[in-house]
């Protein structure tokens, strides 16, 4: 497979998640189906959450286990500084917009740092919320693209297209997770936005192929697998407020499990095909 095929079947696996965006835009929906719709979103990013932790976790355990303590070291590192500043990047970030001054900042760049702010907290919390959302799985979509990257630079062909495959099932999925807390805005959210999102959470995936054909790094896997859990934890912790909002616990609990079984079914597909 060439360098240019192998691209092109990357951002195919990342382009899917645009296919569950548009659930964003249907209305009429009853606050049941909300709540149901919200719940599912919360569900998908546990497992994502387990996943990606997973994921970074067993670099880690693999090289303590073969005695290599540099490695481990190193390693270890990544992942716990890593998982810090992916949980602890949107908590202050969250932070910074509640608390951002009222009066013009001054100094150079303030002007652009007034505007973009100004633009972030116009949008609805359901908006902002659906960006971070985004903004996790663009982080875990680009470790799963530097194992497709991976796979096809080391001659692997049948592992990448397998990951290629699975990836992209997986994605469409991701997709429904991101548009979770928008079924329960009244307003539409823009095609312009819904696109938006799709480059946050996809296109990793087809930067991460780029990468991961030309430059094998499993400590730069780690890194990027850690970011992604603490970032996906932080999300989580917001959605389940939200859930505790619709105030129906029995709908709310059935459909996390419902998200749960989506995540655990896309990614026992590419288990048994031998990814």
């Amino acid at each position: 497979m060439s360098a240019w095929e192998t691209f092109l079947l990357g951002a195919i696996a990342g382009a899917t998640i645009f296919l569950g965006l548009p659930m964003a835009r249907v209305r009429g929906l009853s606050l049941r189906i909300r709540a149901a719709m919200t719940a599912v979103a919360t569900g998908i990013l546990l497992f994502l959450f387990w996943d990606v932790l997973t994921g970074s976790v067993e670099p880690v355990e693999s090289a303590l286990e073969a005695r290599d303590w540099g490695t481990f070291a190193l390693r270890a590192a990544l992942m716990g500084g890593g998982f810090a500043l992916g949980l602890m990047s949107l908590v202050y970030y969250d932070w910074w917009l509640k608390c951002r001054r009222t009066s013009p900042l001054i100094g150079p760049g303030a002007a652009a740092v007034d505007e973009f702010v100004h633009r972030h907290a116009a949008l609805s919390p359901a908006k902002q919320l659906a960006l971070l959302i985004a903004t996790g799985i663009g982080l875990h979509n680009f470790g799963e693209g530097l194992a497709i990257g991976q796979s096809a630079a080391s001659g692997e062909l049948a592992l990448a297209l397998v990951l290629i495959i699975g990836f992209g099932l997986h994605n469409a999925t991701e997709g429904f997770g991101v548009t979770g807390p928008l079924a329960a805005e009244d307003q539409h959210p823009s095609w312009r936005f819904l696109a938006l999102l799709g480059l946050i959470g996809g296109g990793p995936t087809f930067i991460g192929t780029m990468i991961g054909y030309a430059w094998v790094s499993e400590a730069l896997q780690v890194l990027f697998f850690a970011l992604a859990a603490g970032s996906i934890l932080y999300v989580v912790m917001e959605l389940v407020n939200v859930c505790r909002r619709f105030s129906m616990p029995i709908t709310v609990m059935w459909m996390i499990l419902v998200g749960l079984a989506l995540g655990f079914a896309t990614d026992w597909i590419l288990v048994a095909a031998g990814a």
